[in-house]
């Protein structure tokens, strides 16, 4: 299985070519769309090296969500496979790099 994996969205005109990969931090998908495509997040574009074994992502991957006691933070460089957790992070990988898992079978719908 590979560890970055292509999302077919509703409007490829729209939202581009999308990858997403699983963080283990967080236990759940961050998503990124690569290439001049990309209307629909037009201030987040990545570019992606095409290696879906060991991706290499650019620029970072800021991910924030509101939640009720505060705002949780996952701030990743993904780099020939391995995700480097800045040190804003909110979790605990906060500061580490890790080995990019496989994706799991089970998300690759989602």
């Amino acid at each position: 299985m590979p560890k970055l994996v292509p999302v077919r969205p509703h409007d490829l005109d729209v939202c581009g070519d999308m990858y997403k990969f699983y963080c283990p931090a967080c236990g759940e998908c961050h998503w990124v769309a690569v290439g001049p495509r990309s209307v629909w997040l037009q201030n987040l574009r990545w570019q992606f090296n095409g290696d879906f074994d060991k991706p290499t992502i650019n620029p970072s991957v800021l991910v924030t969500r509101k939640m009720p006691n505060g705002e949780t933070r996952c701030h990743t460089f993904v780099r020939e496979g391995r995700i480097q957790y800045l040190s804003d992070c909110t979790h605990a990988l906060a500061g580490q790099t890790v080995d990019l898992p496989e994706f799991p079978k089970e998300l690759e719908n989602e």
